[in-house]
């Protein structure tokens, strides 16, 4: 009843706890400090039938601990925990009406001996995170009791017993992977039964029937992890922007009909030409000169070379290399709109200035 009331107060506590990330994988732990064991009532007995309550005192001690576990990733932890205790008994004394005759032969006596155990335990935790470095923990564990119960100049024997624990602790974490702990449990574990032959006379066994053992501890240690922290990639950097359009590289230079003199419009079309095959250090300007379907194809050949080679002149004088300049005509064969014979079409009458870098 006592543990079930333990982990359903550890689980309701953990539970009203915000959601926070941590580490996943195995880690190990490692931790020493103070030891208690509340005194006990025992019955001391033996084969002839005497019977005498006792109580026996314990000073204070020192457990060491050691553990190893596994985290989920989220709040949640199970480790397996092995430990040890030892206490120095330090009076017992009776507690009730002495029969006779009994082997014992004062009320209280310092007989010395100790109380050694050692722990195995399962314990489930939870960490409630209080920051970027500390957090809480809340924990609850069954397994069993190894006890060792020694009495200076009488009896020696040793037990296993059920044992179940509450534990609070805190971390406060020194690096990615490595935490300081200060915990505190209080452990429980069952009445042993203690016998042996009497060490004085020998031939009649005697028994101490315990109750409860009820241990504290506090103590400090490390716990380290395992398996590194799996750090988040950062988040992909934004697509670069889209390259700027090209600028123009095709120029166009109309004319009137039958004519292949440069209009004020031609003038300023080539004038914009020139400085684009500057900044774009071409290698290279193509002109190409056009006509449209009036007249005969033949004169329409040799309109389309005159309105290239004067487009090519004009070049030339805006600062154009005419090595740079490649000039000819297409007549009448590639008209920018698709026309009948002998019909004027301002589109078709034109040169092309193609900038090639």
């Amino acid at each position: 009843m006592r543990i079930t009331t333990l982990l359903c107060s550890t689980a309701l506590v953990a539970l009203s706890a915000a959601n926070a990330n941590a580490a996943t994988g195995w880690y190990l732990g490692v931790e020493a400090g103070w030891n208690t064991v509340s005194d006990n009532d025992i019955k001391f007995s033996t084969t002839f039938g005497f019977t005498t309550p006792l109580n026996v005192d314990f000073d204070d001690g020192w457990a060491i601990l050691a553990t190893i576990g596994y985290n989920f990733g989220g709040h949640w932890r199970v480790e397996g925990e092995l430990g040890y205790r030892n206490n120095d008994i330090s009076g017992i004394r009776i507690t009730g009406t002495r029969p006779r005759p009994t082997p014992l032969s004062a009320t209280s006596f310092t007989p010395g001996g100790s109380l050694e155990e050692v722990s195995l335990m399962a314990n489930v935790l939870y960490d409630i995170y209080l920051g970027s470095r500390f957090k809480l923990t809340l924990g609850a564990g069954i397994g069993g009791d190894y006890a060792s119960f020694d009495v200076d100049g009488g009896l020696g024997d040793n037990n296993w017993s059920f044992a179940y624990q509450g534990i609070i602790g805190l971390a406060y974490a020194l690096s990615p992977r490595t935490d300081l702990t200060l915990n505190y449990r209080y452990l429980v574990a069952e009445g042993a039964d203690f016998g042996g032959l009497d060490p004085t006379f020998g031939f009649f066994n005697e028994r101490f029937s315990s109750d409860d053992f009820h241990k504290q501890s506090i103590t400090i240690g490390f716990r380290y992890d395992l398996q590194p922290d799996v750090v988040p990639l950062p988040p992909a950097p934004p697509p670069p922007p889209p390259p700027e359009p090209p600028k123009a590289r095709q120029f166009l230079v109309f004319f009137g009909f039958n004519k292949s003199n440069l209009t004020a419009e031609a003038e300023r079309v080539i004038t914009e030409a020139a400085a684009a095959a500057k900044e774009y250090g071409s290698a290279s300007i193509v002109v190409v000169g056009h006509a449209d379907t009036v007249g005969s194809p033949a004169y329409n050949m040799r309109l389309s070379e005159r309105r290239a080679n004067v487009v090519r002149g004009s070049l030339v004088s805006h600062g154009i290399a005419e090595g740079q300049i490649t000039a000819s005509g297409r007549g009448e064969t590639e008209l920018m709109v698709q026309t009948g014979d002998n019909v004027k079409e301002p589109q078709n009458r034109r040169a092309t200035i193609d900038i090639n870098g």
